[in-house]
């Protein structure tokens, strides 16, 4: 599977419209317009910074439907192109179409967050947009080569249109710097938004192992529902949400950082790195990582990319005592 770089001689010099149906400050859409912006000749954005979804969507149908395509050469739909080419594909016949194919419905919906049943008509409807949207493009962008083959597999997308773009930090913010505290304690953090495939439920389960201990201190970012098992210790300190520019000068105080997934039971945990992997390897910081096919596409294991069984809190906790060599 090519990398996505083996578009360069295709944008370069061509006028680009991208389309984006996510909000415009979101890494990913960031990521992709900074790259267009380098190699087209131009690029025209259609994406809105609301905060509501309904009102980009309805922003974006609206923007489209008065769009010319006269001297456009290159569409670029970026994320949920299934929101959009459905409605839109005849608007861009004439024209090179890219999608980045960021999430499937299907996966998402039914397979990771099980919103709806398997084999279910929700469950089919997802699965036939998905295909759907993968046939009316002339390229198809993804976030590993894990992702790519199953699309390939799983909703048949075409092998010979897919591309790999893998995610980049915001180095504005995630870039190297001094650790301040000089504490004696060793910290070890992660922060996320509390999805299952992350599996925050087996990171919670490690933590138990060290309820008794006075060396290490553990920092929980992110919104852990009271329904989850969180465990209670001196130890443990749990913050809701934090700031970009806050949460950097946290993990900078980190000795070792979680990155995942560690779900054992999701397949697309597998197929995923996570993007706080990519914040902790800007910032220079260790980390645990799980597994998976997806996180051995970029890291190797060393003394500062650690790997565990996916699902296993023991084998967690064994590793972050490991790093710091307990008896």
């Amino acid at each position: 599977m090519e990398q996505f770089s083996q578009l360069d001689s295709l944008i370069n010099g061509k006028k680009v419209l991208y389309i984006t149906t996510k909000n415009l400050d979101y890494i990913r859409v960031s990521q992709e317009i900074n790259y267009l912006s380098r190699l087209a000749s131009k690029v025209e954005i259609i994406g809105s910074k609301s905060s509501s979804y309904p009102k980009r969507l309805a922003f974006v149908f609206a923007s489209l439907l008065k769009q010319s395509m006269k001297d456009i050469d290159i569409v670029f739909v970026g994320f949920a192109p299934q929101l959009v080419m459905p409605f839109f594909s005849w608007k861009f016949r004439t024209k090179t179409v890219i999608i980045d194919f960021f999430i499937s419905v299907y996966d998402t919906m039914v397979l990771d967050r099980k919103k709806f049943k398997d084999g279910g008509f929700l469950s089919k409807f997802c699965h036939r947009l998905d295909e759907s949207t993968l046939k009316k493009t002339d390229y198809i962008v993804c976030d590993t080569k894990a992702h790519g083959e199953f699309f390939a597999d799983e909703l048949g997308a075409c092998q010979e249109k897919l591309r790999v773009l893998y995610l980049q930090a915001d180095a504005s913010i995630y870039y190297p710097r001094d650790k301040k505290s000089s504490d004696s304690q060793k910290k070890v953090l992660y922060f996320g938004s509390i999805l299952n495939l992350q599996g925050v439920d087996v990171i919670l389960d490690a933590l138990k192992h060290f309820k008794d201990d006075t060396d290490i201190t553990f920092e929980i970012i992110g919104p852990v529902p009271s329904a989850m098992d969180k465990p209670i210790q001196d130890n443990i300190s749990y913050i809701n949400w934090l700031s970009q520019q806050e949460l950097a000068e946290h993990i900078a105080q980190a000795d070792l950082c979680l990155a995942g997934h560690f779900s054992g039971t999701i397949d697309k945990a597998k197929r995923t790195i996570p993007g706080k992997a990519y914040i902790y390897q800007a910032m220079g910081r260790p980390m645990i990582l799980g597994d998976g096919p997806a996180n051995h596409e970029l890291f190797t294991s060393d003394s500062s990319h650690i790997f565990v069984k996916m699902g296993d809190s023991t084998a967690l906790a064994e590793a972050i005592k490991d790093f710091f060599d307990y008896e």
